[in-house]
C-alpha cells in the first residue's frame, strides 16, 4: 500500500477571506453507492457541541468573537466564506471522483474470473470421466483447455492486481480526506461558536441598549438606530444558519467517506482473496484433476492388457485342449481303419461280382450272337441256292 501523508490542515479564522481553497485530495476513483445520508439523532440538541474543540481553540473562538463587527454589511457577507468555499470545493471534488470511478469494472473482472473457472470446470465435470474413458487424447485436450483457461485467468488477475493498488492508493487517500473533513467541520463549528456567542453578546448589550434608550427618548432616530442593528443581527443570524447548514453537510460527509473506504477495502480483500486462495486452489485441483485422468488411464490401460492375457490364454488352453484330443484320437487309430476295410472288402466283392456277371453277360451275348450270325449265314446260303442259275 502507497504511503499518504494524512497531516492534519490546521483550522484558521478569518473575517476576510480569499476563497481561494487549498486543492483538496482526489481519488483516482471512488464508490458512488456509498453516499447515503446520515442518520437523524435520536434526540435534537438545542446548544452547539464544542466539545470536540481543545482548550486552544475555544480560546481562539473568544478572542475571534471580540473581532466580530456584525454592523459592517461586508464583513457579515463574507463571515466564513472561505471555510464555506472549501467545503464547496471538497463536495464538488468528490462528486466528480464518483462520477469518474466505475468500479463496476472490477466487479466484472471478479465475475469474469468466477465465470472462467466455474465454465471450464462444468464442462470438465460434465465430461472429465469421459476424458478419463476415451484415451490419452482426451487428457491432451484437458490439458489445452486448462493451458486456455488459466491463460485467461492470468489476464484477469493482471488487471484486478492493477484495481487493487489503485483502490489501496483510494483507501489512504480517503483517510486524508476524512482529516480534512474534519478540520472544515471544525472550523464551522469554530466560526458558528464565535458567530452565536458575539451575536448573543450584542442582543443582550447594545441592542438592549438601544431599545431602552428608544423607548426612554421617544425619538425615531433613536427607533430606527435600534431597528438597523436588529435587522443586522438578524442577517447575521441567517448567516450563522447558512454557515449551520454547511456543517451539517461536513458532518453527514464524514460517515460517507467511511462507507467509500469500506466499499473499497472490501473489494481490496475480495481481490486478495481470488489471487491468493481461490485462483491457486483451483490450478491446484486442475493438476490433481490431471493427475488422476493420467492415473485413470493408466489403470485403463494395465486393465486392457490384463483382459487381453486372460483372454489369450483362455483361446490357448481351448486351442490346447483341442489339440490334444485329436492328437490323442489319431494316435489311437489304425493306418487303416476295420470299417474301411470292410467297405474296401464289400466293394471289392461287388466289383468282381459285377465282372463275373458282365462276363456271362458277355458271353450269352457272344453265343447268341454266334447263334444268329449261323442262322443268317444259313438264310443267306439257302437264298443263294434259291436264285435260278444263270444261262
Amino acid at each position: 500500500m502507497t504511503d499518504v501523508k494524512t497531516e492534519t490542515p490546521t483550522v484558521e479564522l478569518t473575517l476576510a477571506p480569499t476563497l481561494d481553497a487549498e486543492p483538496v485530495p482526489t481519488l483516482a476513483n471512488m464508490s458512488g453507492d456509498a453516499l447515503a445520508p446520515a442518520s437523524d439523532a435520536a434526540e435534537v440538541p438545542t446548544k452547539l457541541d464544542d466539545s470536540m474543540l481543545t482548550e486552544e481553540e475555544k480560546k481562539m473562538v473568544e478572542s475571534f468573537s471580540q473581532q466580530i463587527n456584525v454592523r459592517d454589511t461586508a464583513m457579515v457577507l463574507q463571515y466564513g466564506a472561505g471555510a464555506q468555499k472549501k467545503m464547496a470545493d471538497f463536495s464538488d471534488t468528490a462528486l466528480e471522483s464518483v462520477r469518474t470511478k466505475d468500479l463496476g469494472e472490477v466487479g466484472g473482472l471478479l465475475t469474469d474470473a468466477v465465470t472462467e473457472l466455474r465454465s471450464f470446470d462444468a464442462t470438465e465435470e460434465k465430461g472429465l470421466f469421459g476424458f478419463f474413458k476415451k484415451g490419452a487424447n482426451k487428457i491432451e485436450s484437458l490439458r489445452a483447455r486448462y493451458d486456455k483457461a488459466e491463460a485467461n485467468v492470468d489476464k484477469i488477475v493482471k488487471a484486478l492486481q492493477g484495481h487493487q493498488m489503485t483502490l489501496m492508493k483510494d483507501a489512504a487517500t480517503l483517510d486524508k480526506m476524512y482529516e480534512l473533513n474534519l478540520t472544515y467541520f471544525k472550523e464551522l463549528t469554530m466560526y458558528i461558536l464565535a458567530g452565536k456567542k458575539k451575536l448573543a453578546e450584542v442582543r443582550e448589550v447594545e441592542l438592549k441598549e438601544l431599545v431602552d434608550k428608544a423607548k426612554a427618548t421617544g425619538r425615531a432616530e433613536d427607533a430606527q438606530a435600534a431597528q438597523d442593528l436588529d435587522a443586522m443581527c438578524t442577517r447575521f443570524e441567517k448567516k450563522l444558519s447558512d454557515l449551520d447548514l454547511t456543517r451539517t453537510i461536513a458532518m453527514q460527509t464524514a460517515p460517507q467517506i467511511r462507507l467509500v473506504q469500506n466499499n473499497e477495502i472490501t473489494l481490496v480483500e475480495k481481490i486478495q482473496t481470488t489471487i491468493v486462495n481461490t485462483i491457486p486452489l483451483w490450478k491446484s485441483q486442475m493438476v490433481l484433476a490431471l493427475g488422476i485422468a493420467n492415473s485413470q488411464e493408466a489403470v485403463r490401460a494395465q486393465t486392457a492388457v490384463t483382459n487381453m492375457t486372460n483372454d489369450l490364454l483362455k483361446k490357448n488352453s481351448e486351442m490346447l485342449h483341442t489339440s490334444t484330443v485329436e492328437v490323442a484320437k489319431e494316435s489311437e487309430r489304425g493306418i487303416v481303419d476295420i470299417e474301411t476295410l470292410k467297405q474296401t472288402n464289400e466293394t471289392l466283392i461287388k466289383t468282381f461280382d459285377e465282372v463275373l456277371q458282365i462276363q456271362a453277360e458277355g458271353r450269352q451275348k457272344r453265343a447268341e450272337a454266334e447263334v444268329e450270325m449261323r442262322r443268317i449265314e444259313a438264310e443267306l446260303k439257302q437264298k443263294m441256292l434259291e436264285i435260278p442259275q444263270l444261262p
